[in-house]
């Protein structure tokens, strides 16, 4: 994928907030699944986690650091790369792109409106 094709693609939602889980410190898997769960109100299981954070190493997003707590039994910990850091900060601003959207917004307001 070139760099333009990246940033013009949107990031699964998984991939968003494992990023996002990352983007203020290294955590190791078990910590970026209570993070999401805890930011994003929907419980992501080990295979999703996991299987995303692998595609992540793999495309140097992420990499594994040293976690610094000395405690061994917690596993690998994970850290944002510079084009981790990247990709996300390129799809926050695709996503914010979105939201100054009228159409959007008027979508969004309905949603609110029409809650019980």
């Amino acid at each position: 994928m070139t760099d333009q094709d990246r940033s013009a693609a949107a990031l699964t939602p998984a991939v968003f907030h494992i990023l996002l889980a990352l983007s203020d410190e290294p955590l190791h898997g078990y910590g970026i699944m209570r993070h999401v769960e805890e930011t994003s109100g929907t419980a992501m299981g080990p295979g999703t986690i996991y299987g995303s954070i692998g595609r992540l190493v793999d495309a140097a997003w992420i990499e594994e650091v040293e976690s610094g707590d000395g405690d061994s039994r917690r596993g690998r910990s994970f850290g944002l790369t510079d084009l981790g850091r990247e990709a996300l900060g390129e799809e926050a601003q695709r996503i914010t792109r979105l939201a100054h959207l009228d159409n959007v917004r008027k979508l969004a307001a309905a949603a609110v409106d029409a809650k019980p």
